[in-house]
């Protein structure tokens, strides 16, 4: 019986079979198997897919049963196949053979354009599963996919051709890419292109780029340079790699380099040589001498030659701040290229409502807390060695919910808290002499105000003294050592964030009472301060309603990061361009932050790579001749901005930013909560 029953059995067996169980009453009757001992059953064969196609494979090598003969337009090689499985396999096929295309009725198909040995590869692909991608065939393979839309195969090249990139040939690919319409690799072409063109534009295929296709590539901020000279020194070598035939692209290609970011010096001995007496080239010429002559109106000839290229930008640090526990000791370091936050460093204890400077490669820390104790210590962090240490002394006042800002060199320490009451004192740090010493105080008592340097001045904004919150703004001139009243701002603002861009002073977000009142209302409306016309205007809301933000300039954008919601700390980073008055996101922090100190470091610190394994770009230096030399830093709770003036050094800048930040705790009074 069990011979009989088995299923490699010939027919006739079978038949044997089916006659026994009907006639013969020793074995078991259909009727049986209507019996309440009997169990349904769900039986699946593991490997029936994969017969049946070794099947049909095997009537493709056979030539049984085909339908259809694909012809190869290049050599004419003939391939029977099968249009079942070709439809099956291919979008391509499908469209082809189950639509009302004539191709649907012919036996015989020819594809134009396509290599018979790509073709049979990628149909013996469609019945086995598997294809051999070779460095000598991946490229007739990927144009032939992507003519089938056989997207498995498409992906498989991209990522052989992808591992092949390099300096010499990534500019082929790309090309190769976009005539084949494959995106995907075009993608990865591109960024490696962008990534490495230092080394790209010293290489033959560059030289062999068209006009039009390295205006395209010049076009891009995602260049990862050192500073624009480099990108000018590409382009002359392009020039005179066949200067009689290229010079007259010269006006349209240096219009695409960034002149105002470069040294004056630098156009009169490069640029101009090359303009000759061409009207186009003086023009931008003259449009650069205008953005280093008249800082006060750069913001009238901003263009797209007046935006760094992230490369140039910096990177941002999101320095402590409250999470939602104990406050946040981490470093998190942001790269506008990758558009990624990385952890850098902890600090080493927990430190909340300080304030940050940057002074040339050294974080500085000033006051804060620690729990319920207010600091008046400052410490420091290496930028280079990412080392802390204790400066000293310390100040004369015990601050936290402080504002910091460099002006002129000094470090000044605005008002904020001292653990009793609110301060209206200043102190300033000199950092040859290494002492603390007071300045002229406040005309009000401010804790979790916003503090900015903008035009030689140092800017007070909002902030709260325990009972009100403020509107008010004040001005230190540190040559006269005198606080005067500027006009306020259109509503009351605590634990505002604050930033200077392109000339002007920003407020964002912020509470409008304190926030033990039920009625604390948490805005998302933000103003500009225009210091010429001493008049606010609202501009572009943020996407959500908060205060204790963090604020920082990059490039050409003003940052938002964080902040807190009346519910929840928040991770979200928003950026603001002045050109089109909008906000957008960028990658959140990896941590929730509320009043983090932000500030903004050249490319030369803060490499993620050497100190927590992340991914980190080639360290570039600093852009000799950022635009931004009115800010580059502020902060959340107590903003503070100061001005940056770069040198030639790679090693840091001779300016500094600050920020300051704030603190939510929950376990702490209420009164205590806000101070």
């Amino acid at each position: 019986m069990s011979n009989e029953l088995s299923c490699k059995g010939s027919p006739t067996s079978s038949a044997s079979v089916r006659a026994s169980l009907v006639t013969d009453e020793s074995h078991f009757s259909l009727a049986s198997l209507n019996s309440s001992v009997s169990q349904d059953e769900f039986f699946r064969c593991r490997d029936h897919s994969d017969l049946v196609l070794k099947r049909m494979q095997d009537y493709l090598q056979s030539e049984k049963l085909c339908d259809v003969v694909l012809i190869a337009g290049v050599d004419g090689r003939r391939i029977p196949a099968h249009r079942l499985v070709l439809s099956a396999s291919s979008a391509y096929f499908s469209a082809m053979f189950t639509g009302q295309l004539r191709e649907s009725q012919q036996e015989e198909i020819t594809l134009q354009e396509v290599s018979g040995d790509a073709l049979n590869s990628l149909i013996q692909y469609c019945y086995t599963g598997a294809i051999e991608i070779r460095e000598d065939t991946v490229e007739t393979l990927l144009a032939t996919a992507c003519l089938l839309q056989l997207s498995t195969i498409v992906g498989a090249c991209c990522n052989f051709l992808a591992r092949q990139l390099h300096p010499s040939n990534c500019l082929g690919f790309s090309l190769f890419a976009e005539q084949q319409g494959c995106t995907a690799l075009l993608k990865l072409a591109t960024a490696y292109t962008c990534q490495h063109f230092q080394q790209v534009w010293k290489n033959q295929e560059f030289f062999m780029l068209d006009a039009a296709q390295l205006a395209n590539l010049l076009r891009s901020d995602d260049l990862n340079v050192p500073n624009e000279q480099e990108v000018f020194h590409a382009l002359m070598a392009w020039i005179q790699y066949d200067a009689e035939g290229r010079k007259r692209h010269i006006p349209e290609l240096l219009a695409l380099i960034k002149l105002p970011l470069l040294q004056p010096s630098f156009i009169v001995d490069h640029v101009e040589a090359l303009c000759g007496g061409a009207n186009e080239c003086q023009q931008l010429v003259m449009e650069a001498f205008k953005w280093h002559l008249i800082p006060g109106r750069r913001s009238l000839i901003s263009t797209s030659r007046t935006r760094p290229r992230k490369s140039t930008m910096g990177r941002l640090l999101a320095v402590g701040g409250m999470d939602g526990h104990k406050g946040a000791i981490s470093i998190e370091s942001y790269d506008p290229r990758l558009d990624k936050w990385t952890l850098l460093k902890n600090m080493p204890t927990r430190r909340l409502q300080f304030g940050v400077a940057v002074l040339e490669d050294k974080l500085i820390i000033v006051g804060g807390r620690d729990g319920l104790k207010t600091l008046n210590t400052v410490d420091s962090f290496d930028l280079n060695t990412m080392c802390w240490s204790t400066l000293v002394p310390p100040m004369g006042t015990p601050r936290h919910g402080l504002g910091v800002a460099f002006l002129e060199g000094p470090l000044y320490a605005v008002g904020g808290h001292d653990g009793w009451s609110y301060l209206n004192t200043v102190e300033r740090w000199d950092p040859s002499a290494r002492t603390w010493s007071y300045v002229a105080p406040m005309s009000a008592m401010r804790s979790t105000a916003g503090v900015a340097v903008l035009g030689g001045r140092l800017y007070v904004i909002g902030g709260r003294d325990g009972s009100v919150c403020h509107r008010t703004v004040e001005c230190y001139d540190p040559h006269t050592n005198k606080w005067t009243l500027r006009a306020p701002m259109n509503q009351r603002r605590g634990c505002v964030g604050v930033g200077v861009l392109n000339g002007f002073l920003y407020a964002l977000g912020g509470h409008d009472c304190p926030p033990s009142n039920p009625a604390v209302c948490r805005t998302d409306t933000v103003e500009r301060y225009d210091p010429t016309t001493d008049t606010w205007t609202l501009i572009a809301s943020l996407s959500v309603g908060r205060d204790a933000i963090g604020v920082s300039v990059l490039g050409d954008w003003l940052v938002a990061l964080g902040g807190y919601d009346g519910i929840q700390y928040l991770k979200i980073v928003e950026q603001y361009d002045a050109e089109t008055n909008e906000w957008t996101p960028i990658a959140p922090v990896n941590y929730n932050r509320a009043g983090a100190c932000v500030v903004a470091i050249p490319n030369s610190f803060a490499n993620p790579a050497s100190t927590t394994g992340g991914v980190a770009l080639p360290s570039t230096s600093a852009n000799p001749s950022s635009p931004n030399n009115n800010a580059i830093a502020s902060s959340s709770s107590s903003s503070t901005v100061n001005v940056p003036v770069a040198n030639n050094s790679t090693t840091g800048w001779r300016g500094s930013t600050s920020a300051s930040n704030y603190y939510y705790r929950r376990h702490f009074r209420i009164c205590d909560y806000y101070v």
